[in-house]
């Protein structure tokens, strides 16, 4: 009996599948790890009415190649969130409810307008990068799923088009202005990143952005990838309780607990 209490007291989360992701029981194990209630769930689940998105309190865009990145990566999936979970999804985030993007699930919330003024292009080097990464944190407190992070992490990298591109200078300027960058590439001793420390060309280095009310998140690099401290390369060399990535969903849990 206290195995099933304890199930419905952690926050229950969302991890939505369509063709082409293949992160999704990776993402699930870290929201385990994390102490919340994970469930897998393809989005036809969600259109055709047999679940409900009211039922969660987080909802994870995982990465992989929705669709197969077919009209651009993430655009089909931001448009099946667009035109038949618009409702459901603007009441969610208008109800505070948690969402993150990783890789082709931050391209489809930039798409779909969830974190909007921004999108994600073709990598400058003309090629997919798979490879470790060290990210800044540069949020001062606005997105609720780095607030315990203020230090360099680790995670790495694996797509082709995650060059981030906001429509303007002026929505770059807001986006600083607000609080809203997260993450920016960085060198192992936290100064700037050229490319392949910056594996795409990302404007001013941005690796992850947060809407305004620091509730929606989308990032790049796979959190879900280093969560254990033997994902690391370095692992044998270095001492490590857990991996960088766990921090991003305990903040989550915790924020909700």
């Amino acid at each position: 009996m206290w195995q099933v209490m304890a199930q419905l007291t952690r926050p229950r989360t969302l991890v939505l599948r369509a063709p082409g992701t293949n992160c999704d029981e990776e993402t699930a194990f870290a929201w385990e790890l994390a102490g919340g209630a994970p469930e897998r769930l393809h989005i036809n689940q969600l259109v055709r009415g047999e679940r409900r998105l009211a039922e969660f309190q987080i909802l994870t865009i995982p990465g992989g190649f929705s669709y197969a990145d077919s009209l651009g990566a993430g655009k089909l999936l931001a448009n099946e969130l667009t035109y038949r979970l618009q409702d459901p999804l603007h009441r969610f985030v208008e109800q505070d409810g948690l969402i993150l993007g990783i890789c082709n699930g931050f391209q489809a919330l930039c798409k779909a307008g969830l974190l909007p003024q921004a999108t994600l292009f073709f990598n400058d080097s003309g090629r997919f990068e798979c490879r470790w990464v060290t990210l800044e944190p540069v949020n001062k407190g606005t997105c609720l799923w780095t607030r315990s992070i203020g230090h360099l992490v680790e995670l790495p990298v694996a797509h082709g088009e995650g060059k981030f591109v906001p429509a303007s200078d002026r929505a770059l300027s807001q986006f600083w202005a607000r609080d809203q960058v997260v993450f920016r590439y960085a060198s192992p001793d936290g100064s700037d990143a050229d490319y392949p420390l910056d594996p795409n060309g990302s404007v001013d280095h941005i690796a992850g952005l947060c809407n305004e009310k620091g509730t929606v998140f989308g990032l790049m690099p796979h959190p879900e990838r280093h969560v254990l401290p033997w994902q690391h390369p370095r692992f044998r060399r270095e001492e490590r309780r857990e991996g960088d990535g766990l921090a991003i969903f305990r903040n989550a849990i915790a924020a909700l607990t």
